[in-house]
């Protein structure tokens, strides 16, 4: 049998433990082992190796030429394993919500400070991905808010609210002091869309009248954009709410239909607190509706 299977976390630990204490004795202490134990264990590592990784005397103890390359790898590798124990049994203790622009809108404070109140057990953190799943496909968060088009072979959803349209202006637009803004109005404005992420699709006016389009990559770019004066944007309230900037402003976009918010997860693996946070997020969009 091939010898290097026979490699597992305890021989790196040790090794890692003798180093760092500088002595067998005070890694015997932290590990938890007997000094006589300790030895065995960095003898075995070195066997598996086929290298010897200590220079060992009555007097001092050093890592090889050997020693040295091994070391910062199973400090990596005992790193990652910590990780992985604490993604697994911290799961359910902790909820990450992904969006890929405006989180929850208006709603943001409030859900979070409810949330703690009201789930003290489960941490909450919000992530932002500019991704069409807001960072859930990417594994980086349990849960995500959408405002697109939801991949439902994949994903399971539940809508939790409406949020009106709006139009980003620079704040010297000549339209900057008016009350609200016509969808044909804008079809003569140059538009600036986030073809990845974005809400907007010309499907919002009737085919003929739809304005010129420039696209941009994430908010940030959107957003200085507009602030030259030369585009204008269509997005969900939320963004006027996350994303208050010097130099741009936001009116309704009167005759708009507005865009569904919906919390997505994976299907075959849902959090245990998916329920809670549906259910949390649709009392305070339908509080707001009200």
């Amino acid at each position: 049998m091939d010898q290097r299977a026979e490699l597992d976390l305890r021989h790196l630990r040790c090794l890692v433990a003798i180093v760092d204490t500088g002595s067998f004795t005070d890694a015997g202490i932290e590990l938890g082992l007997s000094q006589a134990s300790v030895s065995r264990t960095l003898l075995a590592l070195e066997r598996i190796l086929g290298v010897r990784l200590l220079h060992r005397s009555s007097r001092t103890l050093a890592p090889t030429a050997a020693g040295l390359r091994v070391l910062p790898r199973a400090r990596q590798l005992l790193a990652e394993a910590d990780e992985l124990v604490r993604e697994t049994t911290t799961g359910h203790t902790r909820l990450r919500i992904g969006h890929a622009w405006s989180s929850m809108g208006r709603h943001t404070a409030e859900f979070q400070r409810r949330w703690q109140a009201l789930y003290p057990g489960v941490a909450l953190q919000l992530v932002r991905h500019n991704s069409a799943t807001g960072g859930l496909a990417e594994g980086l968060c349990e849960l995500a808010v959408v405002r697109v088009a939801v991949d439902t072979r994949r994903h399971a959803h539940a809508l939790v609210g409406q949020e009106p349209r709006c139009i980003a202006l620079a704040s010297d637009d000549p339209w900057a002091g008016r009350r609200g803004i016509r969808l044909a109005e804008a079809a003569g404005r140059t538009l600036v869309v986030d073809r990845r992420t974005g809400t907007t699709t010309l499907d919002l006016w009737p085919e003929g009248e739809r304005p010129a389009v420039e696209y941009t990559q994430d908010i940030d770019d959107w957003l200085a954009a507009i602030a030259t004066g030369r585009r204008v944007g269509v997005t969900p309230q939320a963004t006027a709410a996350q994303y208050r900037r010097d130099g741009i402003v936001y009116r309704p976009l009167r005759d708009a239909a507005p865009v569904d918010v919906s919390l997505i997860w994976h299907r075959r693996d849902p959090h245990p607190a998916a329920g809670a946070a549906v259910a949390l997020l649709r009392e305070l969009y339908g509080a707001a509706a009200g």
